[in-house]
């Protein structure tokens, strides 16, 4: 019995690809409690197994009685036949081999066995699942249902939910895909591996598999930001002056970009070259064949960008994408004018910044009529109509014109 329990449970070591060593003391620990529910703590119990030789034997003390009554214990009688200098509350060392043991011990120790042999197999199967997050994985596409498409990764069931899938993009069953693992959740008998085609890492993943110098650190991924299935940002910086991180992503004529926008569907991808000038990196993100100007605003992460009349909408993009892209890439809030646009944006901010007071033709006699009636900026006076003025009580029309033109051009 003892032989064929260690042949039995090495040939499922083997099975499993579990440790020996460690199923080993999983064996002892498992006899031991089954056996020492019979023995007392002074019976000094120990385990040994080998499963070279599928010998495993367990040693204790028995404890010399009148009348033996446990397992733990021998009479006195049949201790001296053993040895005449035997006294009660001797204890004699022994050696049982486990298939002498009755059935229900070994029941009860295989059952608690197998019991640990299922918890290391499944704490070495999520181990083998962990190595597996945040990596690309490819698969193919088993079952459409409500919470997503089911996909077979080989070593277990894979979802990839609805709030995961990029928009508009749909599979049949038989499709094969590649995605990112974003999580492991153990369920009740098994594993479930979560999977993402949206998240900006899902790119990231990519770039490594179709880029070499990216793969090998040359080329460091800074940033990405992303609209799934419509556009995406990617900062790039190059650690080897040699190296050309814009080219190296292109390809040669493309063909790099073209495979990663391929696995995308066709999304949109901009390779923004990272600067440690934020002006610089802001024009790079929008696009730098567009940008003229940019300006950082004194306080805060605010910029204003100029661009011609003609590349405005490009530097905007569809929906405002663009611009969206490239605020969350820089971290700041981005604002897109033409130089006219602009001029008249700061005129703007000046006359309402300034009182009326200093305006041409504003005495304090006319700036008392005015606040009187509410206008107390340069602006406030810059949008009314010369006609509403005239109408204020103790303003002139002569006035109210002067003051008007004075105004526009504050």
């Amino acid at each position: 019995m003892s032989a064929n329990l260690m042949a039995s449970l090495s040939e499922l070591a083997a099975l499993k690809q579990l440790d020996k060593e460690k199923l080993t003391e999983i064996i002892k620990d498992g006899l031991y409690q089954a056996i020492s529910k019979k023995l007392l703590n002074e019976n000094e119990l120990e385990i040994e197994a080998d499963f070279d030789t599928n010998w495993v034997v367990a040693k204790f003390k028995r404890i010399i009685v009148e009348r033996d009554m446990s397992l733990g214990e021998i009479s006195l009688e049949e201790a001296k036949q053993l040895d005449e200098k035997h006294e009660l509350g001797d204890k004699i060392p022994v050696e049982i081999a486990i298939s002498e043991f009755e059935p229900k011990v070994i029941k009860n120790a295989r059952k608690a066995i197998l019991e640990r042999i299922r918890m290391l197999e499944e704490d070495r199967i999520m181990f083998d699942y962990e190595n597996q997050k945040h990596q690309l994985i490819s698969g193919k596409i088993r079952k459409d249902d409500y919470n997503g498409y089911l996909v077979d990764i080989g070593y277990a069931d894979a979802l990839l939910p609805k709030d995961e899938q990029i928009e508009d993009e749909f599979y049949k069953v038989g499709d094969m895909i590649r995605a990112y693992v974003v999580n492991i959740r153990k369920r009740k008998n098994d594993v479930i591996v979560i999977l993402s085609r949206t998240r900006p890492e899902f790119v990231k993943k990519i770039f490594e598999s179709e880029i070499p110098e990216i793969n090998s650190g040359d080329i460091e991924i800074k940033k990405i930001v992303r609209e799934p299935g419509i556009r995406t940002k990617v900062s790039v910086h190059s650690k080897d002056e040699n190296i050309d991180a814009t080219a190296a992503c292109l390809g040669p004529h493309g063909v790099r970009i073209e495979s990663v926008r391929n696995e995308l569907n066709g999304e949109l991808i901009d390779i923004v070259l990272w600067d440690d000038s934020s002006e610089q990196l802001i024009a790079n993100a929008i696009g730098p064949d567009l940008v003229e100007k940019v300006y950082l605003a004194e306080r805060g992460k605010f910029a204003r960008i100029i661009v011609n009349e003609k590349n405005k909408n490009l530097a905007i993009g569809k929906k405002g994408k663009n611009v969206k892209l490239a605020a969350k890439l820089t971290d700041f809030k981005l604002d897109i004018y033409t130089e006219e646009e602009f001029e008249e944006k700061i005129s703007e901010e000046r006359r309402i910044t300034s009182h009326v007071s200093d305006l041409d033709g504003v005495t304090s006699k006319v700036a008392e009529v005015l606040k009187t009636h509410g206008y107390t900026s340069v602006q406030d006076i810059y949008e009314a109509s010369i006609d509403e003025l005239c109408h204020l009580e103790g303003l002139g029309k002569k006035t109210a014109a002067k003051i008007k033109e004075s105004s526009k051009y504050f």
